[in-house]
């Protein structure tokens, strides 16, 4: 078979979404080893609270390179495209600000120390990397569209977010450092798996419309609609999960809700890569 063009663009598509399903194996992969290097006696009350343990490294390289594919990859829609831009653009910040240690659960326990100097460090370049794609996405949406006053309402609302998490996030750095710190990390993982569970619901919502516009493609199409459902409303039930968990006093709430998410989003992740091996996009048209 010929490489043309098209094909090679769809291979490309195809190898960056299996590298983000291959980073949570990786992640899931060095937390179990972490987990056997302890005898399995104890575990943290949170992934997060692995960034204190040898998982460190894995859980950054993770977050970013996720954060990154997040941003680059091109959703079916301008929704799906805002919501994963969104959550790409928090992954680094989840990754960049650690949790506190619940416990002292480590093979190698991370040494006493004030980590505050990193986290400047971190940020900072993170809010000038953040900058400069702001500038960049809005280069390239006034070239495509041939104004700024030409920009389609989702465009002008994914710069706004942009420019409102980068900005608003590097408000909150330079007027309250320490509250930084303290919060930063779980208002970044909060906004970003409340984004992964509304890219799923997105999903549904358009596989369903294309559907209906197009009935011939029922046969192929409408079992998505059902699974990203499912896998919709059990994402919004496990971060229920995390209240009651909460409110019970259960310390592994936390962890069990972080496993149960990420492993959701990677079956839909799976689904949606076999949805769309062949075209790269959905077309809904």
């Amino acid at each position: 078979m010929t490489e043309t063009p098209a094909l090679a663009a769809i291979k490309t598509y195809r190898y960056l979404r299996l590298a983000l399903a291959g980073l949570v194996v990786l992640l899931f992969s060095s937390l179990f080893i972490e987990w056997q290097a302890v005898g399995r006696t104890c575990v943290q009350a949170t992934i997060s609270a692995y960034w204190h343990t040898p998982v460190r490294g894995v859980f950054v390289g993770v977050l970013v390179t996720m954060g990154i594919c997040l941003i680059v990859l091109k959703g079916n829609n301008k929704a799906e495209d805002v919501l994963l831009n969104l959550a790409g653009i928090l992954a680094p910040g989840v990754a960049f600000i650690p949790a506190a240690p619940s416990d002292s659960c480590s093979s190698a326990p991370d040494l006493p120390g004030d980590h505050g100097p990193a986290i400047a460090n971190n940020m900072q370049a993170l809010f000038v990397l953040g900058v400069l794609a702001v500038v960049v996405a809005i280069a390239l949406a006034v070239r495509e569209s041939g104004s700024l006053r030409g920009l389609h309402r989702w465009d002008k609302l994914g710069i706004a977010i942009g420019l409102g998490a980068t900005g608003g996030g590097a408000l909150w750095f330079y007027v309250s450092r320490s509250t930084f710190i303290e919060h930063g990390h779980n208002a970044a993982a909060i906004a970003m798996f409340l984004a992964l569970v509304a890219v799923v619901w997105v999903n549904a919502r358009d596989v369903k419309e294309t559907v209906e516009r197009h009935p011939a493609l029922a046969r192929v199409r409408a079992s998505y609609v059902t699974a990203y459902r499912i896998i919709a409303v059990a994402m919004l039930v496990t971060l229920g999960l995390a209240v009651v968990g909460h409110l019970i006093g259960w310390a592994y709430a936390l962890l069990v809700v972080e496993i149960l998410l990420i492993t959701f989003f990677g079956i839909f992740w799976i689904i949606q890569t076999r949805e769309l091996w062949n075209q790269g996009l959905r077309d809904s048209t």
